[in-house]
C-alpha cells in the first residue's frame, strides 16, 4: 500500500501542460501530466485501486488543511550569524560533541548516526512540512477539484516564498553548520531537495482561481534568486563539486528549478556539462556505486542516489536528452546500476556492505517500475516477485 502511494506521488515522468483558463501555463517536471490524467479518469470511473490510493492522498491532504503555516521565522531557537531571522539555518546531522574537549568543540563526525541536537534547529522541519503538505494538497485538488486544497496550499506557499514578514531568504548560507568548525557548508543544499515538489504542485493547481499570475510570478522570482545563489555562492560551488549523492542532487535541483522558471538552456547545460560527467565518477562498469557503498547506511544511500539519477533522467527527457541510455565508453550507466541491484532486490544475494538501519524496499521497487518501462521490460522478474509493483503500470 505504501509503495503504491509513494509511486503515485513521486515517479511519474513527463509531458507538456495544457493551456488553462486563467492563462497560467506551468510545466509538469517530475510528474507526468498524461499519466496523472489517466489515473484521474480511473478514479472517476471508481476503479478499485485508484479509489483506494486517491482516498489515502485525500486523507493526508485533509490533515494538511489544519496544519501550518510554516516559516524559517517561526520556532527559531537562535539567530544565524548576521542576525537575519529570514536566513535558513540547520545543524549537521552526523556531527557530535567531542567528549575529550571541555565544550565538545570542534564536533566530530559519526557517519549515519544522527545527533538529536539537529532537531533543535527547526528550519529544516518547517521546510519539509511546507513542501510535503503543498504536494499533498495539490494532488488532492488535482483529483477532486476541491478549491479548499488550493486555498490552503497557496497560503503555505505565500508565507514561505512571498510575504516579507515570513519569507525565507533564497540562500543556504547556514545549512548544516558544524559547531566549532563552520557556520554552514555546501552539503546543506541537499536539504532543499523537497522544494522540487513545488513546481509540480503548482502545475497540478494551475486551473484554480486561487493561483493568480502575480502569485506564480512571485514564487518564480524566489526560485530565480535561489538559482543565482546556487550557481555563484561558494557553498553552491562546493556542493556542485561533490562527486557522490550530493553532486547528483545538486544537479537535480538546479535543473528542476531551471525548467520551472523557463530557463531550458540552463537545464540542458547542467545535464550535459555536469551530470553526464558524474556517470564515470560515481559508477563502476558493473553498476556499483562505491561512494555510497562505503557509508554506514550503504543500502539507503545507494538507493537514494539511484533515485536522484532517475529524477535527473526524467528531467533530461523534458529537454531531449536520453540520460537513461547515456553511457561511458566502457558501458557505465543507469541501466547497469539496476542490473547490479537486481540480485539483491530478488534476495538472490546477501547485502555484504554496512547498513546500520533496517532495509527498506519501497523506493527501490518504485524506481524499478520506472526502469522496467524505460528498458523494454528488462526488469520484469523484479515486478513479478513484488506483485504490488505491477499495479504501477495502471498510471506509469
Amino acid at each position: 500500500m505504501k509503495l503504491l502511494l509513494t509511486a503515485l506521488v513521486f515517479l511519474i515522468s513527463i509531458s507538456e501542460s495544457n493551456a488553462q483558463s486563467n492563462n497560467i501555463k506551468l510545466p509538469f517536471i517530475l510528474q507526468n501530466e498524461q499519466k496523472l490524467a489517466t489515473y484521474k479518469q480511473l478514479y472517476k470511473n471508481k476503479n478499485k485501486n485508484a479509489v483506494r490510493e486517491v482516498d489515502l492522498l485525500i486523507a493526508e491532504a485533509n490533515k494538511a488543511l489544519t496544519s501550518g503555516p510554516y516559516s524559517v521565522t517561526f520556532q527559531k531557537r537562535k539567530l544565524p550569524p548576521g542576525g537575519d531571522i529570514h536566513d535558513y539555518m540547520s545543524q549537521a546531522p552526523y556531527w557530535w560533541p567531542d567528549s575529550s574537549k571541555p565544550d565538545g568543540k570542534p564536533y566530530i563526525r559519526k557517519d549515519g548516526r544522527i545527533n538529536p541536537e539537529r532537531d533543535l534547529s527547526k528550519d529544516r522541519g518547517q521546510m519539509v512540512y511546507m513542501s510535503s503538505n503543498a504536494r499533498q494538497l495539490a494532488l488532492a485538488y488535482y483529483f477532486t477539484g476541491n478549491e479548499q486544497y488550493v486555498k490552503k496550499a497557496a497560503d503555505l506557499l505565500r508565507v514561505w516564498f512571498i510575504d516579507t514578514a515570513t519569507r525565507m531568504n533564497p540562500n543556504l548560507n547556514f545549512g548544516q553548520y558544524i559547531p566549532g568548525i563552520n557556520d554552514g557548508r555546501g552539503i546543506g543544499i541537499i536539504e532543499t531537495v523537497g522544494l522540487t515538489n513545488i513546481p509540480d504542485a503548482l502545475a497540478m493547481m494551475q486551473q484554480s482561481k486561487y493561483l493568480t499570475a502575480n502569485f506564480v510570478t512571485g514564487i518564480k522570482q524566489w526560485f530565480n534568486q535561489y538559482i543565482e545563489w546556487l550557481i555563484n555562492n561558494k557553498n553552491g560551488k562546493e556542493e556542485r563539486s561533490q562527486i557522490n549523492n550530493h553532486g547528483t542532487y545538486y544537479d537535480m535541483q538546479l535543473a528542476d528549478f531551471a525548467l520551472f522558471i523557463g530557463d531550458k538552456a540552463l537545464a540542458q547545460k547542467v545535464i550535459k556539462e555536469q551530470t553526464i560527467a558524474r556517470i564515470d565518477q560515481q559508477l563502476t562498469v558493473d553498476g556499483a556505486q562505491p561512494l555510497e557503498l562505503v557509508r554506514t547506511k550503504s543500502w539507503g544511500y545507494s538507493i537514494m542516489n539511484l533515485v536522484g539519477w532517475c529524477k535527473l533522467a526524467v528531467i533530461a527527457d523534458k529537454i531531449s536528452i536520453d540520460l537513461w541510455n547515456t553511457t561511458t565508453v566502457d558501458g557505465k550507466g543507469i541501466r547497469r546500476v539496476f542490473e547490479w541491484f537486481t540480485p539483491y532486490v530478488l534476495k538472490e544475494k546477501t547485502w555484504k556492505y554496512e547498513q546500520i538501519e533496517p532495509f527498506s524496499y519501497d523506493n527501490i521497487l518504485t524506481i524499478y517500475s520506472l526502469a522496467n518501462s524505460k528498458y523494454a521490460n528488462a526488469f520484469e522478474t523484479v515486478l513479478n516477485k513484488y506483485p504490488e509493483t505491477k499495479n504501477e503500470k495502471a498510471w506509469w
